[in-house]
């Protein structure tokens, strides 16, 4: 079995360094977790891309919630994505709905068409989608879509357990909208991590977890490294 990818969510370049040291496969880099995680600044991903040698993926988003907001927030936040394309970024997270909670077609096309030919992942907008299988096809051949980074449920991996294991059942029986990677978390702990690699889930993504301390405090190493000894 190979090695489980484990993602760790840094704020800035100290968060990044404790991330690596502890173990960590990649790094998804926001701002502002009190709105959930925005698009961070063209000098804070340098900085961190110039601090660590692992992966970075870069969140796109400009507001709490999962709509892309107005025409004038969605052209900004492309001019964002440029922005940090400019500055070496290439892979990111993004993902969006509209207000009835299918896929906001038209706004991820609008970021895919900037960052192309990028990795990325779509990110937990799918545990608040009315249909997430349906999602998952209409979405299915968009370049660059590799992960889908999920809780199987609005409330997290508590509630979600019964839709990650289906969900990773079908990616194994190769069924079409399944083949991006499943990225789990959201309210992940230590202990679903048995029962999801006995699914075959093989990434896992953590941010408070990382923080025995909260929010308001760094990327703790030993954490990090406790995860990875668990993986």
């Amino acid at each position: 079995m190979s090695r489980p990818i484990l993602e760790v969510i840094a704020l800035g370049r100290d968060d990044a360094i404790a991330a690596q040291a502890g173990g960590a496969d990649r790094l998804e880099l926001v701002t502002d977790m009190a709105a959930g995680g925005l698009a961070p600044s063209r000098g804070v991903f340098s900085e961190v891309r110039a601090a660590v040698d692992i992966p970075v993926r870069v969140m796109l988003r400009s507001n709490a919630g999962y709509t892309a907001g107005s025409a004038d927030e969605l052209h900004r936040l492309c001019a964002t994505a440029q922005a940090l394309r400019t500055e070496g970024a290439d892979e990111f997270v993004l993902g969006f709905l509209d207000h009835e909670g299918h896929p906001d077609l038209v706004a991820v096309e609008m970021l895919v068409a900037v960052i192309e030919p990028c990795r990325w992942t779509f990110h937990r907008a799918i545990d608040h989608a009315v249909d997430r299988g349906t999602l998952r096809k209409q979405l299915a051949g968009l370049p660059g879509l590799d992960t889908y980074l999920t809780a199987g449920a609005p409330a997290g991996v508590d509630e979600g357990l019964p839709t990650l294991r289906a969900e990773a059942g079908l990616k194994a029986e190769g069924h079409p909208g399944y083949e991006p990677r499943i990225l789990v978390g959201g309210g992940l702990r230590l202990d679903h991590v048995p029962e999801l690699r006995a699914t075959g889930i093989d990434a896992f993504h953590i941010g408070s977890a990382a923080r025995p301390a909260g929010w308001a405090s760094r990327v703790s190493a030993s954490a990090v490294e406790e995860w990875r000894a668990a993986l």
